[in-house]
This record gives structure tokens, sequence and C-alpha cells, in this order.
């Protein structure tokens, strides 16, 4: 089977073009309504990368997004954001009323400025589509307000504030979208405590079944790819319900089975370690003692000591 190509799209001024849209007012930045876009272009299945960073706001978007081998459907409104060089697929159903806003900035707008440096630090940027932020009418008219903002600003003649207050748009635009993610994080309590639960679940099968002893403890990556989540989002919900990463719900883990095997067992210290998947036992021994304040040895004493 042919693999689809992937449309690389280096600037505002092709994408304008590519999706049937007017030169862009700005070539750093731009605004457009997806009502604007070609509806021909959006029915004809893509692959796209681009060298720009995407805020889109979609209503009724009938479509299909994947993102690596999953696919999501949505049919409310709802934020997404990708980072250069991310790839999306879509593809949007015949007779689909796609609307809302997106927003594009080329890095190359923030040259010079602490956003450059500081807009890698705003996590949903890794998140992967499934992940997106559902928003609420007062929090769709919070973002809608700023969009509009920004567009009125770099289609007005350029002067020496312009960037700048820009700039300081998009930062507040940014920061709502945090604060509308961390509400999504304790809101959408079904949801995230099935996936906790899910989590849970993975951790316990994984520490029952011969993938210790053969590969050592899950990683991040592993346990979010488990759940179709990327590790960014999975370690930002972790830490939201329950003030833990995933590396340290893996080390509570693997602490507990360790207690288990001290209090129960008489294998050694070493033969724990290789039973857990350590190859070396001093790294064994040296994160039992972070996690415990003990060597496993001065555990199983005290244990023992307390039973006679």
């Amino acid at each position: 089977m042919p693999t689809e190509p992937v449309h690389r799209i280096d600037t505002l001024s092709a994408y304008h073009q590519l999706a049937g849209l007017p030169k862009p007012a700005h070539p750093l930045i731009s605004v457009v309504r997806f009502d604007d876009i070609n509806p021909k272009w959006t029915q004809t299945p893509k692959s796209l990368v681009t060298n720009f960073y995407s805020i889109a706001l979609k209503w009724n978007f009938k479509g299909r997004m994947h993102y690596g081998q999953q696919v999501y459907d949505f049919d409310e409104g709802v934020m997404v954001f990708l980072a250069p060089g991310q790839v999306l697929r879509v593809r949007a159903d015949d007779g689909h009323e796609h609307t809302g806003w997106l927003l594009m900035i080329h890095p190359d707008f923030l040259w010079h400025t602490p956003l450059a440096k500081s807009i890698r630090q705003y996590d949903y940027f890794n998140y992967s589509i499934r992940e997106a932020l559902f928003l609420s009418e007062t929090e769709e008219s919070t973002i809608v307000g700023i969009i509009q903002q920004i567009q009125r600003e770099y289609q007005m003649p350029i002067d020496q504030f312009s960037q700048k207050i820009t700039i300081a748009q998009l930062e507040v635009l940014l920061n709502y979208a945090d604060r509308f993610y961390q509400r999504q994080f304790i809101t959408r309590k079904i949801i995230n405590r099935e996936l906790l639960d899910r989590f849970e679940a993975v951790l316990e099968a994984y520490f029952m079944s011969s993938d210790l002893q053969k590969t050592g403890l899950p990683t991040v990556g592993y346990m979010a790819n488990q759940l179709s989540l990327s590790p960014t989002y999975l370690s930002n919900l972790l830490k939201t319900l329950t003030g833990q990463s995933p590396q340290q719900h893996i080390h509570e883990r693997l602490i507990n089975q360790a207690k288990e095997l001290l209090s129960t067992s008489r294998l050694s210290v070493s033969e724990i370690a290789y039973e857990l998947g350590f190859g070396h036992p001093q790294s064994f021994s040296k994160l039992f003692k972070s996690k415990t304040s003990s060597s496993p040895l001065e555990f199983r004493h005290s244990f023992h000591s307390a039973r006679l």
C-alpha cells in the first residue's frame, strides 16, 4: 500500500495559497476563519507538517483527525495546539459545516522576545489531538476575543509597538489555555478517574508479568502508549489528580513489591533486585533507601523484629 505523501508547509503564505485563502496581511502571523477555507481542500485526505505554531478553535467539526495511529471524532468546540514539525492528517466529512478560528504564528515572529523560549514551557503543544482542550461557552468567548484582538493589531499599520502588543496578547491567550487545561483536568472527573484506574491496571499487569525481569521498570512513554496518551499529558494529568508524576507512581509500586518480597521471602537483596528488573543490586538498594530512608536489609530486619 503506497504511503500517503506529506505536505510540508514552511510559510503562512503557502498555507493560505493551499487553503484557497487570500494572501496573509502579515507574513509571520495570521488569523483565518475555517468558514473561509476552500471546502474541496479539507475534503481531500492529507498529511500536513507545518513550520509554524498553530492554535485552532473548532466548532462543528464532523470529520476525523488522525494523530499517529489514533483516530478521533469531534462534535463540539475544542482547541488544538500544534508546534512546528508535528504531523497532522485531516479529512472532513462531505457536507460538514466546519467553523472556528485558526491562529498561526511563525517562529520568526517571536525572535528576540522572551516568548521565543518560554513558549516551549506550554506543555499542551506536546499533547496529542485526543487531548484537545474542551471549552465552556464563557471560555470560548474569552479565547475568541483575544484572537480577534490579535487579528486587529497585526492588520493595523506597523509601528514600534506592534510586535510587543501582539506578543503580550499571545501570552495572555497561552496563559488562559493553561488555566483552562488545569480546569479540564479537574472537571472531567469521570473520564480522568477512568484513565487513572486504567493506569493503575496497566501498571499492575506489568508488575505481574515477566516484563519486569526482562526489560526493567516500565517507562512513562510505555505507560502513556498503553493508554493512548502523550507522555506530557499523562504526566500533567497525574500531577493534578494525585500530586505525583507517573515515575513516582511507578517507583511507589516498585517499592511496595520490594517490601513484600523482603518481608515474605527468603530471597537475598541481590535476587530481589534481579526479580524487579535491576541489572545491578546497588541501583535497587539506592532507590529503595531514597524512598524509604532504610536500606533493604534494614527494612527486612526491622520488619522481622517488629513481629517478635
